[in-house]
């Protein structure tokens, strides 16, 4: 299993612009992440592994937004059945990293990347993302997100309805 100082060895080795943070507390969720940073929770990137028709893929996200699965199927062409969250163990084994401490990139195979235009739109200055362990984090801008991941930006967000409910009394 790879952890931070694996993470750090591989951004020096590639010179790139993103620096781990200790907070001093673990953080494996968006929420922990945001509160131990005193940041808003859509300034924290979750790296999550999908399986799209057995491929893996990886979606950045900021927040505690949810990924639209159907979104993914389509953009891949496929039906929405193909499309799975990869499970703890597959993460770890595709990524090298476990849940709750993947970093967008640094992992043991390069993954195809999507970061979703709907929830990280450079509204910050910096991200935060998983730093390799529990008790790190990855600060880096989207620039840096975007050059080395080579993502591409696509909408995956699912849309979520919320009612007034001053209408429906």
């Amino acid at each position: 299993m790879l952890n931070d100082k694996d993470l750090q060895h591989w951004i020096t080795k590639r010179n790139v612009a993103a620096k781990l943070v200790y907070p001093g507390v673990p953080t494996p969720t968006v929420p922990d992440a945001a509160r131990a940073l005193g940041v808003k929770s859509e300034q924290i990137l979750k790296s999550l592994v999908f399986l799209c028709d057995g491929q893996p893929c990886l979606v950045v996200a900021a927040g505690e937004v949810r990924i639209s699965y159907k979104k993914l199927a389509d953009h891949f062409g496929m039906s929405r059945r193909k499309v799975k969250m990869a499970s703890p163990e597959q993460a770890l084994e595709l990524s090298g990293f476990e849940v709750g401490a993947m970093p967008p990139f640094g992992h043991e195979e390069t993954l195809t990347t999507f970061v979703d235009a709907d929830s990280i739109r450079g509204d910050y200055a910096v991200y935060y993302g998983g730093g390799g362990t529990k008790d790190a984090l990855l600060e880096l801008t989207l620039t840096t997100l975007l050059e080395v991941t080579r993502a591409s930006v696509i909408s995956l967000t699912e849309t979520v309805i919320v009612k007034n409910t001053e209408e429906m009394s």
